[in-house]
């Protein structure tokens, strides 16, 4: 026993056990999975990576909807063959769960459903979440696990 709890050398100690992690394709999005596999190496955590088809209702028409489901899919797609192929090797669990809906919301529900330790997103690169708040932000401030933010 430590002052901090377990010794972290025990057998039943092993880190964060699942790690979500908040995938949109960007580049920033991009750096915080690997910034989550390399923790989910060195603490065999399970992994769950999540895409969020954003429905905003401002650009929502009964024309383009379909259209966008489309292109949801297929950046889905695009994400799960491009994690397959960097964790071809890797013996570790991983998943890729995809929902159309607000990305706050199916961020938070997924990681409370999974029991997620830590919840790993990129950084915004949009103006306008300096005014209004990003989705880290949001998830920082709601306070049920840690946040990593990766720039």
């Amino acid at each position: 026993m430590t002052p901090f709890g377990p010794d972290p050398s025990g057998p039943h100690v092993h880190g964060s056990s699942v790690i979500v992690v908040g995938l949109d394709g960007s580049d920033t999005s991009m750096r915080a999975a690997a910034f989550a596999v390399g923790l989910a190496r060195r603490q065999a955590s399970r992994l769950v990576f999540v895409y969020v088809q954003n429905t905003s209702a401002g650009a929502m028409t009964p024309q383009v909807i379909p259209a966008l489901i489309t292109v949801g899919e297929d950046i889905a797609d695009d994400l799960h063959a491009l994690l397959a192929q960097r964790l071809e090797d890797w013996p570790g669990q991983w998943e890729l769960r995809r929902l159309v809906g607000n990305p706050f919301a199916e961020l938070t529900r997924i990681a409370a459903e999974v029991h997620a330790d830590l919840v790993i997103v990129g950084a915004s690169a949009r103006l306008g979440h300096r005014l209004v708040g990003s989705l880290a932000v949001h998830l920082v401030k709601a306070r049920r696990w840690p946040v990593t933010v990766v720039p």
